[in-house]
């Protein structure tokens, strides 16, 4: 079993970090991974089922595309999540719980770990380590993109609803958009 523990700093609020997060919009494509809520769980957002698809190394004769079929859990509003995953190519399981730290003037911390599993235990042996360091070194990467991002697209389509007098943006119905600079900037 390999394990992954990461975190990252960044300057958002805990509720500027829970709505991005908890947005549940559809579809969602960010460059290398794309996200696709297949049930958007309760309230809270327990019990979401989301497909992921993101790279994986070319060796794995997938054309360099994993995908996993994600449920989350013990959801506790703006503070913290688990999800289990099955995924493929080496047919495995994940587990990955996700914390927000408010760190005091605007920043928050990001926390991230998890664990996994390839099912066969000849992959396990000989592959399952580099896959998930490659997984796991984009996952990094991703995380930071596009938190940073998306923070940036909400407080811009925010503004713009406020500007024309819109009285809520509504990112879960995918309603307020960024302004077409924004993705330049």
């Amino acid at each position: 079993m390999q394990e992954h523990h990461y975190f990252v700093d960044i300057e958002a609020s805990v509720d500027e970090l829970w709505e991005l997060f908890w947005a549940r919009i559809p579809h969602t494509e960010t460059g290398e991974v794309t996200i696709d809520i297949l049930h958007p769980g309760d309230a809270a957002g327990e019990g979401l089922v989301r497909h992921c698809t993101f790279r994986v190394p070319r060796y794995l004769l997938t054309g360099g595309k994993g995908q996993s079929w994600e449920w989350l859990t013990e959801v506790k509003p703006k503070e913290s999540w688990k999800y289990n995953a099955v995924g493929r190519p080496l047919w495995s399981e994940a587990e990955g719980r996700t914390r927000l730290e408010d760190l005091g003037n605007g920043t928050t911390r990001v926390h991230f770990s998890e664990s996994y599993h390839a099912f066969n235990p000849v992959l396990r042996a000989l592959l399952e380590k580099r896959v998930h360091a490659f997984i796991s070194k984009d996952n990094d990467r991703l995380i930071k993109e596009s938190l940073t991002t998306g923070v940036r697209y909400l407080r811009a389509a925010k503004a713009k609803a406020k500007s024309t007098g819109k009285a809520k943006v509504d990112a879960g119905k995918g309603e307020a958009t960024a302004p077409p600079d924004a993705a330049s900037s």
